[in-house]
């Protein structure tokens, strides 16, 4: 996957939009940021996790998804190797970080399928 690829992605979902945040491009949903891109560098992206939804995509692929270092990574920062991301492990975590960032009537009436 390309960070282009991650970015059109991020932008599927509902109300996303593109910002930037520390010098790296960043996508949020009502002012809030749900994913990142270039971090640690070009290609890597951040997802916001909870920690166990973290452990979840980790243990499932850990070529692909790996804790960010140090505080944010404990708190569910994830990292994404966009190199072995596969577009459909990307959308989901993708998903997850948005519904986790986006107000709760939002997520419901956008995928009221994961609630």
């Amino acid at each position: 996957m390309t960070a282009a690829a991650f970015r059109a992605l991020a932008l599927t979902l509902p109300e996303a939009v593109e910002s930037a945040h520390m010098g790296h491009p960043d996508f949020r949903v009502r002012g809030k940021i749900f994913a990142t891109l270039g971090y640690p560098n070009g290609g890597w992206g951040v997802v916001k996790l909870t920690p166990l939804q973290q452990a979840a995509f980790v243990r499932a692929d850990p070529d692909v998804f790996v804790a960010v270092k140090g505080f944010w990574g404990r708190r569910g920062a994830t990292s994404v190797n966009l190199r072995k991301a596969a577009k459909t492990s990307a959308r989901k975590a993708l998903t997850v970080a948005w519904s986790n960032t986006a107000p709760k009537r939002l997520v419901r009436a956008a995928l009221p399928d994961i609630q």
